[in-house]
């Protein structure tokens, strides 16, 4: 079972021997990102920083740095556990395309384990509101945010859980975005083009209306996980976290704006954006491994804190790969493989590499039945929600495990003829895209590695040739005798 909030995943950690607590006073700005960084990777427990030099809180670190860590947090033995539920859920219908996943997800509001529920606004029911701050009362500084690289434009939240709902729908929006501390009662929003939020701001500000919002700070691991899942704008990612944990997730009404966060997280801030405040953000580096640049984003301003009698903040480091990134991105890579067959059935199996920050490269594994099959699954890839900002598309034959890239690497270094195989495009990237010659759009390739067939253009004597494989029989028996002698 899911843990129901952060301060109970942290004390079984902690009994396991898996959390490490730091009791020496330790500076956010830069040394804190530096012990995380190397703690991270080289595999290391999660970390409590207990006496954070500035902050009147604890800092939680590193705590889904390993994939073992993640999965116990959501309660789960393997990835694929969720991924096999989400597949059935789709069945028997099998429905087609984004119709089809937003009807396998309309399911889980039909049952009663599964929507969030909302608790009184009493400390023993929501525990975040056993202390409420206002106005002058509020101050930032003494929330511990990390400024993490040399070069960054100041000290960031970087797992603040971000609350905002449609204007005109009243549809919520959870979402996972950086936030830079400018004074003790602002935050700079880093909306990035292709975001709910940003459109919800958006479209507030044309209607001459300023946006409420609520940043929650330690949720539930499961809530947590779902701000950082890429689901369409119309599927409440606190539906999606009640189904991965297996329970309800329970909200609480905010104290000044008409939202509702996770009666059990941590801290949450709340206030209201005001159309066309802006200020500089940035620079920051980025999940990327890059700096990404100083840009005008919204400006928050907090006009209420609320927060346990002895909260902790919980925070991630992000930089070049491997960071605590990688066991967030592979979740999501197996959690959402049934709903990328539901869009795109050709699908055998996918793999989206850390080393490419996850959205910039897709390995797809197809069951070829045609010609150029390859180069559809690619167009259709670009066309399915946020995987339109893949970058490179390598398609292989469903004989090659996508997650073992020297297979990968020997079918698509060798497997291919690049005068045919390679297919270049322009569409949309990230907006943290800096290899783009211009911001939003760029260049992206796709490279077909499955074996040519005649129709395909292959005219060579012989045809395409088979690959080296050992002979099952001969196999076979050195593997008995290699058991026999214990080689």
């Amino acid at each position: 079972m899911a843990y129901d909030d952060l301060r109970a995943f942290l004390r079984a950690l902690e009994r396991e021997g898996d959390l490490k607590r730091v009791t020496v006073e330790t500076d956010p700005h830069l040394e804190i990102g530096e012990i995380t960084d190397r703690v991270n990777k080289a595999g290391g427990p999660a970390l409590l920083f207990e006496n954070v030099k500035g902050a009147a809180m604890p800092l939680a670190m590193n705590v889904f740095g390993t994939d073992r860590r993640l999965l116990k947090a959501l309660g789960l033995a393997s990835y694929d556990e969720i991924a096999e539920k989400i597949g059935a859920l789709v069945k028997p219908e099998l429905p087609q395309g984004f119709g089809g996943l937003r009807e396998a997800f309309g399911k889980l509001g039909s049952m009663t384990h599964v929507p969030p529920k909302k608790v009184p606004q009493k400390a023993k029911d929501a525990p975040v509101r056993e202390v409420v701050l206002k106005g002058d009362e509020v101050d930032l500084e003494a929330l511990p945010a990390l400024f993490t690289w040399p070069e960054d434009g100041g000290s960031f939240f970087n797992l603040g859980l971000t609350h905002t709902k449609h204007p005109v729908t009243g549809a919520r929006n959870l979402g996972l975005y950086r936030l830079q501390r400018h004074d003790r009662r602002t935050i700079g929003m880093h909306w990035q083009i292709h975001k709910d939020s940003r459109n919800h701001y958006q479209v507030a500000a044309a209607r001459g209306e300023r946006l409420p919002v609520a940043v929650a700070f330690g949720a539930p691991p499961a809530v947590t996980y779902a701000a950082t899942a890429p689901l369409p704008g119309d599927i409440d990612e606190y539906l999606f976290a009640g189904f991965v944990q297996g329970k309800r997730v329970e909200l609480v009404d905010c104290e000044t704006v008409p939202l509702q966060v996770p009666a059990r997280a941590e801290v949450v801030i709340e206030g209201w954006l005001e159309p066309g405040r802006m200020l500089p953000e940035g620079p920051f580096g980025d999940h990327t491994g890059f700096y990404t640049p100083q840009e005008p984003f919204p400006a928050l301003t907090i006009d209420c804190v609320t927060m346990r009698r002895r909260p902790l903040l919980q925070s991630i480091v992000v930089g070049r790969p491997p960071t605590e990134d990688g066991p967030l991105g592979r979740a999501t890579e197996r959690f959402f493989l049934p709903l990328l067959k539901i869009i795109i059935p050709d699908i055998v199996d996918y793999h989206l590499p850390e080393a490419g920050g996850f959205h910039n490269c897709a390995i797809v594994s197809i069951d070829k039945k045609y010609p150029k099959h390859a180069q559809k699954v690619m167009h259709a890839i670009w066309g399915a929600h946020m995987m339109s900002l893949t970058k490179l598309i390598v398609v292989v034959d469903a004989d090659c495990d996508v997650h073992d890239l020297h297979e990968v690497s020997w079918r698509a270094l060798g497997n291919t003829d690049y005068g045919r195989d390679l297919t270049v495009v322009e569409g949309p990237v990230d907006h943290l895209d800096h290899a783009s010659y211009q911001q939003f759009w760029g260049g992206k390739a796709g490279i077909d590695a499955t074996a040519k067939w005649p129709e395909e253009g292959y005219t060579r004597d012989g045809g395409w040739p088979r690959m080296v494989r050992s002979d099952p029989e001969t196999a076979e028996r050195v593997n008995a005798r290699w058991r026999e002698y214990g080689l």
